[in-house]
């Protein structure tokens, strides 16, 4: 009998039956590696408010879920509570800890400013880190900055987003996991059945609406392309919420384009979503490498994606996809505007070259690497 304890920022909610429910990308992968340990506890944050429909359940009650306060954010109010509960997160983790057999713990988050160093210093149980975000990000907040130095300094295994030459070996690059393999196998069947008209082409952006995500750009560049090219554009899906949705509706109506506002969906209306869909466009200013841009490929959509982080890794410009940078306007109408003018010929050799890599992303092969890589 294995026990694996997870700590993170993952947020939980309960749903309107009362169902313990969380983030659904980490949720999946944690139902997932039940197929590696036996038990698993996830120390994770519980919110009060409504569950978004983005959430799921655990599988198992071989998964124990530990709540954490719900701690975070920008402002300096946020870093005081942090500090303020410090010792309760300690304790928390502490007590999870001694119940496992191994740890990971989930980076980059507020209260790994000292979970981090406590986790080095004071725990010998064996285990690993996983640092989900830009692991190059230039301009990254002081407490990332800091988190990132120390992960390099100690000596467990560290799995990140993408490779790097003047990555200490101990910093393992590893595909952030997205697909079941009959997803896998779905995606097969979508890629081969998927039509492309170049007079009826759909476009789709998935993620948080607000200016970094590359939301607003998008909506403009769409809306000042001429007649003829918009045309060509049967539909555009915006899947996603933000503080600002309504300033980005009001733009999206004046284009003369028909933008479809989907709000935050399910996984399986996402897939949905991509399904329909003929290119994914995210002009994001920071990413490590986003769950969406498997998931979509996997369903036939061209990436159409800024070159920042571990993105070039697996998106080959003018080979299965897009990239550009720096993120400007040009840049973006340039790389629209050659998906505009695909030939048929053209967008399948694209979405044909995809699917070698994207077993990567499947649950199972990510276990395997686990077990081989992390566990041995």
């Amino acid at each position: 009998m294995s026990t694996l304890t997870i700590i993170s920022h993952t947020e939980h909610y309960k749903s309107s039956d009362g169902t313990l429910v969380g983030l659904g990308s980490t949720i999946t992968e944690i139902n997932h590696l039940l197929e590696i340990f036996d038990q698993i506890i996830h120390v994770g944050m519980f919110h009060e408010e409504e569950a978004p429909p983005s959430a799921l359940p655990y599988i198992s009650d071989r998964i124990t879920f530990v709540a954490l306060p719900a701690l975070g954010g920008h402002g300096f109010i946020d870093k005081v509570k942090i500090l303020w509960n410090t010792p309760r997160v300690l304790k928390i983790v502490r007590n999870s800890i001694n119940q496992a057999d191994y740890f990971q713990f989930r980076a980059p988050t507020g209260i790994g400013v000292f979970v981090l160093p406590y986790l080095t210093l004071f725990s010998s149980k064996k285990g690993w880190f996983k640092y989900a975000g830009n692991w190059k990000q230039k301009k990254a907040p002081l407490a990332y900055q800091f988190q990132r130095w120390w992960l390099k300094k100690q000596k467990r295994p560290v799995t990140i987003n993408g490779k790097w030459e003047d990555t200490p070996e101990h910093c393992l690059a590893f595909e952030n996991p997205c697909l079941t393999e009959k997803e896998f196998i779905e995606g097969e069947t979508c890629i081969e059945n998927k039509q492309w008209n170049a007079s009826e082409i759909s476009l789709c952006f998935v993620g948080r609406l607000e200016d970094q995500k590359g939301i607003g750009l998008l909506i403009e560049v769409l809306s000042r392309l001429d007649q003829n090219e918009k045309t060509k554009l049967k539909d555009i899906h915006i899947v996603g919420d933000g503080a600002n949705v309504g300033t980005y509706k009001q733009a999206a109506s004046a284009s003369g384009l028909n933008f479809v506002f989907h709000g935050v969906l399910s996984r399986k209306e996402v897939h949905r979503v991509y399904k329909i869909s003929h290119a994914i466009v995210l002009p994001s200013a920071s990413e490590g490498f986003p769950k969406v841009i498997s998931e979509a490929m996997n369903y036939g959509c061209i990436p159409v994606v800024s070159n920042v982080s571990s993105i070039s890794n697996y998106v080959k410009d003018n080979i299965n996809g897009f990239l550009f940078y720096p993120i400007t306007f040009e840049n973006l109408a340039d790389k629209i505007k050659k998906i505009l003018n695909l030939t048929d010929l053209q967008y399948y050799n694209i979405i044909k070259s995809q699917n070698q890599e994207l077993i990567k992303f499947t649950y199972s092969y990510y276990n395997k690497r686990i077990k081989e890589e992390i566990l041995r």
